[in-house]
């Protein structure tokens, strides 16, 4: 009986250093693409904050709503651009944006863009309807790659299919912290301190044919910075939440095998002692 029940302890001890195995492997592989990928979300930073800069200086310029982009509307239908993994065993990372999104969602006549194939996947099974799928982008995401979706956002909401544009995507704090987040992109919006003009001299600038015109046709550009750096820090965030959960999966499964061990030992010294019982009990009894 204690045996058998060793070689399931022992069976089970090895079962778990193979799959500690495979999650030390992962890990190493999260780490090494998070790192590629924070490098990217830094270099894509300073894009995002002179495209953001020169928009904020445009916003200031026309600050009557002229702009399709700009100008409030009624909202009947939303549309919500929804980025994120294209694998699991990342911890929370998926599950937590959908929760976010569904949130925001609620209560709205929303459609959905996504991109990563866990999100093509999820709403895939729900009730709101996708525009289109961009599974499988992120890793090798160029400022190009953004041109195709945004031209398809713009072209809903210019067209009134849509009111009102939502980016939801997981903000990269730091390795160890991850913000999931959704951010209205349409109609733009710009904090009002921001679009002062700040005091003091200042540069004239003017603007041909007009600010309107140039705000406008800056629009897509500035759409195109936000919808990349979202994607990279979306990906990043995403590397980082599966270094997170294979580390604590490869500790876990350390903890599993001590234990196991601890059983086998146990269990391998009570067969000791029963042989031992046994051999003395048969001794005396020949004795007698």
């Amino acid at each position: 009986m204690a045996s058998g029940n060793m070689k399931d302890i022992k069976r089970r001890i090895k079962s778990v250093q193979s799959t500690m195995q495979i999650t030390k492997a992962m890990e190493l592989v999260a780490s090494s693409k998070m790192r590629r990928a924070k490098e990217r979300a830094l270099a894509a930073r300073p894009y995002f904050n002179t495209i953001y800069q020169t928009i904020t200086r445009l916003a200031a310029a026309t600050r009557d709503n002229s702009s399709v982009y700009t100008r409030p509307r009624e909202v009947k239908n939303s549309l919500f651009v929804v980025i994120a993994g294209d694998r699991g065993l990342a911890g929370g990372y998926n599950a937590n944006l959908f929760k976010l999104a569904a949130a925001q969602m609620d209560g709205k006549n929303a459609q959905v863009i996504t991109i990563g194939k866990k999100a093509q996947e999820h709403y895939a099974k729900r009730a709101w309807p996708v525009t289109q799928d961009y599974p499988g982008i992120a890793e090798t995401m160029k400022i190009s790659d953004t041109h195709e979706i945004v031209s398809q956002m713009l072209e809903l909401f210019r067209g009134g299919a849509v009111d009102e544009v939502y980016l939801c995507y997981t903000r990269f704090i730091s390795p160890l912290q991850q913000e999931p987040t959704c951010i209205q992109v349409l109609p733009a919006r710009f904090d009002a301190q921001e679009t002062e003009p700040a005091s003091g001299p200042q540069v004239l600038t003017e603007y041909d044919p007009s600010p309107e015109a140039v705000f406008d046709a800056v629009i897509p550009e500035y759409l195109y910075g936000v919808l990349y750096g979202a994607v990279v820090e979306s990906y990043c965030s995403e590397q980082s939440a599966r270094r997170m959960a294979m580390e604590a999966a490869s500790d876990n499964a350390g903890e599993m095998i001590e234990n196991l061990n601890l059983s086998y030992n146990r269990a391998r010294q009570a067969a000791i002692t029963q042989e031992i019982t046994e051999i003395v009990a048969g001794s005396g009894e020949v004795g007698a």
